[in-house]
């Protein structure tokens, strides 16, 4: 295994860890942004009160995006399974 082979499959790695992790991060990112706004505005100063949207916003997303993540992911663990031969040989 050369070393272009190994940064290369560590670069799509890395593509994919950041495509999956995108919509949930995101997700939460947004909500969180949007609670603290709001508690900015009603200056009320507790912390717990962002987790409930948080957690609401994450299931919305993963029953919205679950399915295209898994068949993401199954099928780069294919391809990464596939391509063993090649990588070793």
């Amino acid at each position: 295994m050369t070393p272009e082979i190994v940064l290369q499959e560590g670069q799509r790695v890395l593509q994919a860890i950041v495509l999956l992790s995108a919509p949930i991060m995101g997700t939460t990112l947004l909500i969180g942004v949007f609670v603290g706004m709001l508690q900015a505005a009603t200056q009320i100063n507790e912390t717990t009160i962002s987790f409930v949207p948080k957690l609401m916003g994450l299931a919305a997303i993963m029953s919205l995006a679950g399915g295209w993540m898994l068949r993401y992911l199954v099928d780069y663990t294919i391809r990464l399974y596939q391509q063993i031969p090649g990588l070793i040989g």
